[in-house]
């Protein structure tokens, strides 16, 4: 199984990147191939809106370290994505890599990626009220639905405002690396 994570943390130690590490490193040693994209060391930009991927290809046209990705993605069983909350969303990371996933659709809509993907989310963020931000993962379902990816998971950490917090909440990381035998299942 072919995983690709998405880790939009710009702490390369941060408690949401911890949380997918759980999980990744669980998968690899039930044999999963992991591929993890650390999104704040790569340089890209978002769409441009030069609606070359609907008349001149089918995949994204600009040259960037998202290039790789596309391909990636395409040929993955799961895809993870890693964010810390900001600003009531996802981080600028990770959203600017979303943003681009508008070449994954074809010029009249629809999706041009094989359907079924498993997703996995893991958001972390600083208020510890559960009912503040839940409706991010929300929001983006409706995207990942559309591009035609099929069973979703999401783990949540809340109260998480200090890079090193995770570690005070071992049943999260728990959680997480539990997860991946759901995923695999196995």
């Amino acid at each position: 199984m072919k995983i690709i994570a998405l880790l939009g943390s710009p702490r390369p130690k941060g408690n949401s990147t911890r949380l997918a590490q759980a999980f990744l490193e669980a998968c690899e040693e039930r044999g999963a191939a992991v591929e993890r994209y650390h999104l704040n060391k790569m340089s890209y930009q978002g769409c441009q809106a030069c609606m070359g991927c609907k008349t001149k290809a089918e995949a994204c046209i600009l040259e960037d370290d998202m290039t790789p990705v596309y391909e990636a993605i395409r040929t993955a069983d799961v895809v993870v994505f890693a964010s810390p909350v900001y600003f009531g969303d996802l981080s600028g990371q990770l959203r600017l890599a979303l943003d681009r996933f508008y070449a994954y659709l074809t010029p009249d809509f629809a999706s041009r990626l094989p359907t079924g993907k498993q997703w996995v989310v893991f958001l972390t963020q600083g208020n510890p009220d559960e009912t503040q931000f839940a409706d991010i993962f929300s929001r983006y379902e409706f995207f990942m639905k559309w591009l035609g990816f099929g069973p979703n998971h999401l783990v949540r950490g809340c109260g998480l405002g200090a890079p090193e917090d995770i570690t005070n909440h071992p049943h999260l990381l728990q959680q997480a690396a539990a997860l991946a035998k759901t995923v695999l299942g196995r």
